[in-house]
């Protein structure tokens, strides 16, 4: 098995009208937060995976705690893509741990 290491980014406008949307919306971004992902912005949130095996399976899970309303996006981009992300205003935060060192293949 070859290790192609990527990341998932899920952009996501969620309404907050009614007190049934923002439970949707604070169920669906625990749900995230289990799943392994880190908050990059307000509403991006991103995780590494390994391969394009891995990738489908988080994505499927994504689809299914999606809120019945609102729009959730999902983008996958390489690592190296991701290195490459330019920061035009502010600065890179280096408080989250999202490198593979303590990774553990089973």
């Amino acid at each position: 098995m070859s290790y192609r290491f990527m990341r998932v980014l899920v952009f996501f406008d969620l309404p907050t009208e009614t007190e049934t949307d923002r439970r949707n919306y604070r169920q669906f971004r625990r749900g995230l937060l289990k799943s392994g992902f880190f908050m990059m912005q307000e509403s991006v949130y991103c995780r590494m995976v390994l391969n394009k095996t891995c990738e489908q399976t988080v994505v499927d899970g994504i689809y299914r705690m999606r809120p019945p309303a609102g729009v959730v996006q999902v983008l996958t981009v390489t690592e190296k893509q991701f290195a490459n992300m330019r920061y035009i205003t502010g600065e890179k935060h280096c408080d989250v741990i999202d490198t593979d060192e303590r990774l553990v293949i089973l």
